[in-house]
């Protein structure tokens, strides 16, 4: 029962990372000496699985995944959602104090590229190139996507999916990718107040990605660490300007719901209140995540 109850609390820890926009689930399972044991979790729903399950050989099939390790695990990120869309409502808050948000968000990605900047051992000509490569991947990203992206179930899809993927990488939040998809708040609304319509499609996409980018990821950390690495590290840089705290941000309305239509980065002008408060969330963002590498470090020691 008491590990049980430790894996929840590390799920509650894996799902409070994720929700906020910077910090990574993936990292956070780092931290906590589980990450190999996650990927292999998710890998053991595989062929020979489906194979037991078709056979209708339910004992078999109940004994291959990692079930004692995954249901407290997935039990505590849920509670971790429900915590931060109905006690501490972020979306809500990113429509009504977004430069404070986006400036605690700046700080966190500040923070991953700074910590993991040195696991890259050495900054020679092929991490540039490889820096480079993410950067311009980065920058494509965003710029691929447009301000105000459908609510189709085939995007709420493809938002699952790529959300998970990023979520099992080291560095990358998937919440980082449900901002730079513009669906972060629909996803973290539909969880507060159980909307199914889009949580099906979006589950039912996660559960691809993690059947799909499990074996992916473990493969490329395993052939060429460094090299993926460098290029999550350049994403991150290339994508910084979308979670620029300053912007002018326009809205209109469809059908009683609230559109960003538009959404410009500025430099801010005056140092006033605004400016020294969004300073200061920079900085406890940059804090709070240089502080869990700094336990990650202590902890591989």
């Amino acid at each position: 029962m008491k590990n049980k109850l430790i894996l929840a609390a590390k799920g509650f820890c894996m799902g409070a990372a994720d929700v906020v926009p910077g910090v990574s689930g993936g990292t956070m399972a780092f931290i906590l000496g589980i990450y190999a044991q996650l990927l292999a979790a998710i890998r053991s729903f595989d062929v020979v699985w489906l194979r037991h399950l078709f056979k209708l050989e339910f004992k078999p099939a109940l004994q291959r995944p990692h079930f004692g390790f995954l249901i407290p695990l997935v039990i505590g990120l849920f509670c971790a959602l429900l915590f931060f869309t109905r006690v501490i409502p972020l979306p809500v808050l990113l429509h009504t104090h977004p430069e404070l948000i986006y400036g605690l968000f700046f700080g966190l990605i500040i923070g991953s590229i700074i910590a993991l900047l040195p696991e890259a051992k050495r900054l020679d000509i092929s991490a540039l190139f490889f820096l480079s490569i993410g950067t311009l991947l980065g920058w494509f990203i965003v710029n691929l996507v447009p301000v105000n992206t459908p609510d189709n179930i085939w995007f709420i899809f493809l938002s699952g999916f790529l959300a998970i993927s990023a979520m099992l990488l080291p560095g990358i939040s998937g919440s980082f990718i449900l901002l730079i998809l513009r669906k972060y708040d629909t996803i973290l609304n539909a969880i507060g107040h159980f909307q199914f319509t889009i949580l099906i499609p979006f589950a039912l996409g996660m559960i691809t990605g993690l059947i799909i980018f499990s074996r992916l990821i473990g493969w490329l950390l395993t052939r060429f660490y460094r090299a993926t690495l460098l290029i999550i590290i350049g994403i991150l840089i290339g994508s910084l300007w979308v979670i620029w705290p300053f912007q002018l941000r326009q809205y209109i309305e469809v059908h009683g719901k609230e559109r960003l239509i538009s959404s410009t980065p500025y430099w801010p002008d005056a140092l006033n209140e605004t400016t020294i408060h969004v300073l200061l969330m920079m900085l406890i963002g940059l804090g709070l995540v240089l502080i869990i590498y700094t336990f990650a470090k202590k902890n591989e020691q």
